[in-house]
């Protein structure tokens, strides 16, 4: 036997035989085993002198065959068999040698961890040593490769706020998805149920939730780990309301409950969850004590989705509740007392008997008897139910509640439910006998009531009976708007009640029915009103969604701006008042759209781009054109080396839309602050730029036509040719200046030409206003000229002060003509008497932005538009000329806006216009006026956080500015938020401090920058740091967003640079970690890296400047692996600042958009190789950016591969010893096989050969390199076993 497999051996050596062939037929061999010791140990002892002859793909076969065979070795190994077990452990530890290199080291783990997960079922107890000892030294390589803290981090939840990619979890694990099958730490793969517990506890968080878990409305997923969180977020809402019962937490704890209703009823609708499931898991959660001050709650909830599923479901699957109902108030000894019917929480305390009243309708609707009898303490309240079933009339429902108790519990008795409906709706629309209230206008009228249902009494209603109410209400408008009175050039007739359209814009609110809310609205309502041509009720439903309704999803405010254009092109919408509403309601939802929003909702609709873009406003584009680049700019999507240009972004087609349909050219100071590839993109259509004093001459001429005709009809047509002579406001103004009067024809070429004709001459207007202030020094004459502005507005109603002041400051003027535009602005606004200063000041001092708390906004509006009533050129002044009569002449009717709410989103813009250019103290001027005006911003603090990131640059300069703006739009808000609902104390003193000249600018302290971090560390934590905020109508869905952009507002606004701020944020982790809670450590890196993540670009530059000087320092004899584990580190607190900012560092990449990492690795890959140059340095960067390369495009990967070869090739250059050679060849091979295949082959092939043998050897199979090609590893092979195996 030993002669022939001599021989054997010699036929694989001379190359006759292949050496894969010979070892697979060897270990196949039937009479192979372990009682024929000379057989079984010469088989062995062969394969390990030949094995190196096989290639690496055959070698990892032979190493599982071998480890099957262990399975053969008897427990014990005694002396009769521990020859055979010797040679079998000689050959299985040449496959691990790494200084043999038989096979990437990579494929070995990857076969010992799939095949033994946990390390458990090794095929022999006396292997667990090598084995473990093997999957123990990847555990450096699965070091770098994750994310530090990544358990712990906790995202921002709002609309498309947060790319789902970093914080995908598997739905039937809650685990975070890893590449590879590497030994990660315990941490890492255990269930992320805190994360979800987190996304499904913030208000407005389903789509977030559904995106993270791959959850898909179109298919029936149920997903238990989902049901878990529903259910341990309930409990846990229980137990803290039987532990802590004070007014501020009942409050807060109201809210809560009104969340998790919704989110209950969207994933069981969607049957994400299942409801008897969760009835029988709540039941064992529950199980072991009382729950008497929180039962309720539950009941609450879970009638919500109780009323409106019942009629559609079988009882069986309601019957879990039946225990659940019996077990929470069967034990109860004594009647439960019935509940004071004029407190808005007897609904909730009438919850369990509702409930009972549904289950017992649906038994008797299915001929079966509950299985259980109500728990006796609840019969009181049950007989009170059935008391009020029969009840009147209720005389008000300002604090009687009874009405909201029988619909709650009879919603499903149709007869019933109909006729305490009836009474909802009529004290909203007005019983048989209707009257009428003025409204603001021309003979405009409105049904009677005003006063709206109070939000405390739909609050009290389930979700089904504010369905029932929502649907009756847009079947009423509807059918208003269809009948025959109420259609375009129809007999004038009353408008719908104000309470009924203020009712109908609180129920739109409820995020739970936005199937019957807003989407009805915008997919069925509207089109059905404009079809009936009911333009009236078409203004009506415009202006409540520009005026009332908050945190509609992005994707219902894209389709209404689709609308809005597409209704601006019908010939029916071509009237001044209509035509400014569709303006008005257009430029607010492009103004309104969020950053991340913009990027994630616009790429959608790269295909239709024409659908958000104006087919004739040159101002509402330009709008869209700065949102665009503002959400470029914020998101950190700005093209930088590495990405595609401007043709991979999703932006460009929208763009080519807008110069299409709106052909137009910007000022060089406006473009300079535009992002690279949309400054190109403009650069390219030609900025030729119209003569001035050319269209002074024409306007002169044109006048002098105008005075000369007599011929009405032919003043009408010269001036109404469409495309031709858009002249006439100028000879309007031109008039006044010099006749002080307008003719009465004058009005009819206004009719003729119509509004949308009319925006054309006011950009013609703007141009030569300019032009004549630049060119008159004149004090006298201007005042003269701004007078005739002053009386096209407010005397004759030609234009509109916020249609002018918009026009104006989009006009693409360069810095000096723009120094005119904002003085004749001033002049125009602020030189007293001004008639809009008069209005602000009645507005602001007259009226509260909380309309939900109110029943008398009517009363108010009416006063306010009594005092300054609106006429809209022509209709209006024609109406009064030809002593029209109310029948063939009536305004539409105008329910929440005026002039000031309208200004509102052009305030934004011309602020932002003044900053490109700051001039002297124009800006101070203008809010010192009109700053109070704030006070009814629907998003101040967004506004501030847009102007302060995307100005960063030039306010840099002005730090001034920065001040007056955040004061004075915070001080807005003073009247109508309580104490500490946005910034800090050491702050607000900061700002109510004098200012001079001599002052030295405040530099804040280290504890400063801590209790500011700390708020931001409570707030994801879900602890109460704010007073309490009602969320449904905040600016913010929830208090973790509220806190990052009040954080955020303040560090851009501290006097200080960019680099001192982030250098104090980080001296707080870096120097002050020994003094934060031990556990809590993790929560504040994850807020750091947050934060600077929604700062500007000079922020979190100044983190990679800091990283990198820390990187520079690192001493080449570091213990690097173990100095960057920061668990153990923490445990004896000696953290060093390079783990600590490495950890900083992962949490902003993982939180960072995709133009931020895209940025940071072009400072990245051309600092890396100048700069590294210790092994130490080289693992430290493995470290930084191997976590990520799943979240980088395939370019982006590619790249940075390649710059980690190359910096290792220049790391191999200098150093004389490397200690980490099999931790970066591992790593190495992770990235190839986990990421960028044989796409670098080429690239790493040339820096293989140029590094030293030992390495090349390592990484010989990234480019198939040859062992004879290795200097001095041909005979390293052949070598004889140096280690013994473990006796």
């Amino acid at each position: 036997m030993r002669k022939l497999l001599a021989v054997l051996e010699r036929c694989v050596l001379s190359g006759v035989l292949p050496a894969k062939l010979l070892c697979d037929d060897l270990l196949a061999n039937e009479q192979l085993s372990v009682t024929r010791r000379d057989l079984w140990t010469e088989t062995f002892l062969l394969l390990r002198r030949v094995i190196y002859k096989v290639d690496y793909k055959g070698v990892r076969e032979i190493m599982k065959v071998c480890l099957e065979r262990a399975r053969q070795l008897p427990p014990e190994i005694s002396e009769a068999v521990a020859d055979q077990f010797h040679a079998l452990y000689s050959v299985i530890q040449h496959i691990f040698d790494r200084e043999a290199a038989l096979l990437p080291a990579y494929f070995i783990v990857n076969e010992i961890v799939r095949s033994y997960p946990d390390c458990r079922g090794f095929p022999h107890w006396k292997l667990a040593g090598l084995l473990e000892a093997f999957i123990a030294s990847f555990r450096s390589t699965a070091q770098m490769v994750t994310m530090i803290g990544r358990q712990h981090m906790l995202p921002i939840v709002e609309h498309a706020a947060q790319p789902a990619s970093s914080w995908k979890l598997d739905q039937t694990t809650l685990r975070f998805p890893v590449k590879g099958n590497l030994p990660y730490e315990r941490a890492v793969l255990q269930p992320q149920r805190a994360l979800l517990m987190h996304m499904v506890r913030q208000p407005y968080s389903r789509e977030m939730v559904c995106s993270v878990l791959g959850l898909q409305k179109q298919q029936k997923q149920r997903c238990p780990s989902l049901e878990d969180i529903l259910v341990d977020l309930i409990v846990t809402s229980m137990e803290q309301m039987e532990n802590c019962n004070t007014d501020d937490f009942r409050e807060r704890a109201a809210q809560l409950w009104q969340h998790i209703s919704a989110q209950l009823i969207y994933f069981v609708v969607f049957y994400f969850a299942d409801f008897a499931q969760l009835m029988i898991k709540l039941r064992k959660k529950l199980k072991g004590r009382r729950w008497d001050n929180s039962r309720d709650h539950l009941m609450w909830i879970l009638l919500h989705y109780i009323s409106g599923s019942i009629t559609k479901n079988a009882l069986a699957g309601f019957l879990p509740l039946l225990g659940l109902l019996t077990y929470l108030y069967g034990a109860d000894s004594t009647p439960i007392p019935v509940p004071d019917c004029s407190r808005p929480d007897a609904a909730v305390q009438m919850a369990a008997v509702s409930i009972w009243t549904h289950l017992q309708k649906k038994a008797q609707a299915d001929h079966v008897e509950l299985p259980v009898r109500l728990p006796a303490a609840l019969q009181p309240r049950h007989e009170l139910l059935h008391q009020l079933v029969n009840m009147g009339r209720p005389a008000s429902l300002e604090r009687d509640f009874r009405l909201a108790l029988v619909c709650n519990a009879f919603s499903t008795h149709a007869d019933q439910m109909q006729r305490h409906l009836n009474v909802l709706t009529e004290a909203i629309q007005g019983g048989a006998q209707r009257s009428t209230v003025s409204m603001p206008g021309t003979n405009c009228l409105a049904s009677y009531p005003t006063a709206p249902l109070s939000m405390a009494l739909l609050d009290s209603l389930t979700i089904h009976a504010k369905m029932s109410l929502i649907h009756a209400i847009s079947v009423h408008i509807s059918k208003t708007a269809q009948a025959p009175q109420h259609k375009l050039g129809a007999a004038a007739s009353p408008a719908l009640p104000p309470a009924m359209v203020e009712t109908y814009a609180r129920l739109l609110v409820y995020a739970e029915i936005d199937t019957l809310g807003i989407k009805n609205l915008t997919a069925t309502l509207l089109p059905t009103v404009f079809k009936a041509h009911a333009m009236g009720i078409l203004h009506t439903l415009l202006e409540m969604f520009s005026c009332r309704l908050r945190h509609v999803q992005p994707h219902y405010r894209l389709s209404l701006l689709g609308s809005v254009h597409s209704l601006a092109n019908a010939p029916q919408t071509n009237q001044t008042q209509m035509h400014l509403c569709l303006e008005s309601t257009a430029l607010r939802i492009i103004s309104g759209l969020g950053n991340s929003e913009i990027q994630t909702q616009l790429a959608r609709l790269v295909s239709e781009p024409k659908s958000i873009v104006s087919s004739d406003s040159e101002e509402l584009n330009r709008a869209l054109v700065l949102s665009i680049v503002r959400a470029l700019h914020i998101a950190g999507c700005d093209v930088r080396p590495g990405n595609d240009g401007l043709a991979g972004v999703w932006c460009r087609d929208i763009l080519l839309a807008v110069m299409q349909a709106t052909p137009h050219v910007w000022p060089r100071h406006t473009l300079e602050l535009f992002p690279a590839p949309v400054r190109d993109f403009f650069n390219q259509y030609p900025s030729q730029r119209d003569d001035k004093q050319q269209l002074r001459n024409r306007v002169d001429e044109e006048y002098r036509k105008y005075m000369s005709m007599n011929n009405e009809n032919d003043i009408i047509t010269h001036f109404t040719i469409q495309g031709q002579h858009p002249f006439f406001i100028c000879l309007l103004w031109k008039m006044l200046v010099e006749t002080n009067r307008i003719t009465p024809i004058a009005y009819k070429v206004l009719e003729r030409g119509g509004p949308k004709a009319l925006t054309v001459h006011l950009r013609t207007f703007c141009d030569y206003l300019i032009h004549v202030f630049s060119n008159s020094p004149d004090g006298g004459y201007l005042k003269k000229c701004v007078d005739g502005v002053h009386k096209l507005i407010w005397t004759y109603n030609v234009i509109t002060v916020d249609r002018l002041i918009l026009c104006l400051v989009l006009r693409p003027n360069e810095p000096n003509e723009l120094r005119v535009c904002f003085f004749l602005i001033q002049m125009l606004v602020l030189t007293p008497p001004s008639e809009f200063i008069e209005r602000i000041k009645k507005f602001v001092s007259e009226n509260d932005p909380r309309h939900w708390q109110q029943d008398n906004w009517h009363e108010k509006h009416l006063a306010f538009h009594q005092a300054f009533p609106e006429r809209f050129a022509p209709e209006d002044v024609l109406a009064e000329q030809q002593s029209k009569t109310a029948q063939a002449y009536q305004s539409l009717p105008v329910y929440f806006s005026n002039i000031c709410f309208r200004f509102l989103p052009v305030f934004d813009i011309l602020i932002q216009r003044i900053l490109e250019c700051p001039q002297g103290d124009a800006i101070g001027l203008i809010l010192d006026q009109m700053g109070s005006l704030y006070k009814f911003h629907d998003r101040p603090v967004t506004f501030l956080y847009n102007t302060l990131h995307y100005y960063e640059k030039p306010l840099s300069e002005w730090p001034q500015i920065k001040r007056k703006l955040v004061t004075v739009i915070i001080d807005s808000q003073a009247d109508v938020k309580p104490k500490g609902w946005c910034l800090t104390e050491e702050f607000e003193a900061y700002l109510a401090s004098p200012t001079g000249d001599t002052d030295e600018p405040w530099r804040p302290q280290l504890d400063y920058y801590y209790r500011l971090l700390q708020r931001l560390v409570d707030a994801l934590a879900d602890r109460p740091v704010f007073p309490n905020l009602e969320w449904r109508f905040n600016e913010f869905p929830n208090a973790s967003a509220h806190a990052l952009h009040c954080t955020c507002l303040e560090v851009m606004a501290v006097p200080v640079p960019p680099a001192e701020a982030v250098a104090a944020l980080l001296e707080v982790i870096v120097s002050g970690y020994v003094a934060l809670p031990r556990d809590q450590l993790p929560a504040w890196l994850n807020a750091v890296g947050l934060l600077l993540t929604w700062l500007p670009e000079p922020y979190w530059r100044a983190l990679t400047e800091r990283l990198l000087a820390a990187l520079a320092a690192l001493p080449p004899d570091a213990d690097v692996f173990e100095e960057l584990r920061l668990e153990s580190r923490l445990a004896v607190c000696q953290c060093g600042e390079p783990l600590l900012l490495l950890a900083i560092s992962h949490a902003f990449w993982n939180h960072a958009t995709q133009g931020q990492i895209a940025a940071l690795l072009a400072v990245l890959r051309a600092r890396l190789r100048e700069l590294v140059r210790s092994e130490v340095q080289f693992v430290y960067v493995c470290h930084l950016v191997a976590p990520f390369l799943e979240r980088l495009n395939t370019s982006s990967v590619f790249e940075l591969t390649k710059t980690l070869y190359e910096t290792l090739e220049e790391v191999d250059k200098a150093s004389t010893e490397l200690r980490y050679m099999d931790q970066i060849s591992d790593m190495l091979y992770h990235i190839k096989y986990m990421h960028t295949g044989d796409s670098t082959k080429a690239e790493a092939e040339r820096v293989i050969r140029a590094l030293r043998p030992a390495l090349q050897l390592r990484l010989r199979f990234i480019t198939h390199l040859n062992l004879d090609e290795i200097p001095g590893m041909e005979e390293q092979q052949q070598t004889p076993l140096s280690q013994p195996p473990p006796q």
